[in-house]
């Protein structure tokens, strides 16, 4: 059996990502606060800054690392460094979550798999500087999965937004960007067939359409039963702009594809 361990399994992704991967692999994950992790053989402490992740991998040796974990900048980079370090010695294959705003320079169209990566803030140069990281290792060894807006029952953006409507305030929304979203259900069964199947490479595991912020928005507003929403339009420039990571080059099975409409649909009331 495959022995999984999850860089951030105390996290909204990573918690989704353990519940379902657990029943199916040998399934481990870390957590930095949290009683409720304590008491479970299954998570281990670790703190990003202070903590050295070589010394869980070569306790547990897994055979797939997710990451999925968050901190200080300086800290990922060198616990990335060292993951690498480990699966050029043992094989193992690394799962990197990562950002479509590793393309956020490039705002006149959407991005593919394959498409050079420039960005300009500072969130999208540490995970370009992962992702190059891992590039330098055999295909076999690594997965990068490049991620839009993540919303989905439970996710910190519904809460954010479910907060605002009831208390009726104004909810920031960018009119003139143009994106493609990802539901966390969605998300979860992407990445298990990922796994299973022992695919490869760079995915882009977003929507297949494109929808603006706000339409989205005000769509998901209407889905939870906020007909009149309270928005406040917030215009970053003159023209519409891209940040949508589509994918081409690596599909996945049909059944696993799906829009922005599902992801709505897929929302509890």
């Amino acid at each position: 059996m495959k022995r999984i361990l999850i860089l951030g399994a105390s996290g909204f992704i990573g918690g989704f990502l353990y519940k379902e991967l657990c029943n199916f692999y040998d399934t481990y994950g870390t957590y930095h606060t949290g009683k409720i992790y304590s008491g479970n053989k299954h998570y281990i402490h670790f703190d990003i800054e202070n903590d050295d992740v070589t010394q869980i991998l070569s306790q547990l040796k897994p055979n797939i690392v997710i990451s999925a974990i968050r901190g200080d900048f300086d800290s990922q980079i060198e616990t990335h460094t060292l993951l690498t370090h480990y699966a050029k010695q043992t094989k193992c294959r690394i799962i990197f979550l990562s950002s479509a705003n590793v393309f956020d320079a490039f705002i006149n169209y959407p991005s593919y798999e394959y498409d050079k990566t420039l960005s300009e803030s500072r969130y999208g140069r540490l995970k370009i500087k992962i992702e190059n990281m891992l590039m330098r290792l055999p295909n076999s060894n690594y997965v990068i999965a490049r991620l839009p807006m993540v919303f989905g029952n439970g996710s910190p953006r519904i809460k954010e937004l479910k907060a605002f409507l009831k208390e009726k305030t104004a909810y920031e929304v960018f009119p003139n960007l143009i994106m493609n979203v990802t539901g966390i259900d969605k998300l979860v069964l992407q990445i298990h067939y990922i796994i299973n199947r022992n695919r490869k490479g760079i995915f882009h595991l977003g929507s297949t359409d494109l929808v603006h912020h706000d339409e989205f928005i005000i769509e998901l507003s209407k889905k939870m039963g906020f007909s009149k929403p309270l928005l406040k339009h917030v215009y970053t420039s003159n023209f519409d702009r891209f940040l949508a990571v589509l994918p081409k080059d690596n599909l996945l099975p049909k059944h696993l594809r799906y829009t922005h409409f599902d992801i709505i649909e897929e929302l509890k009331t």
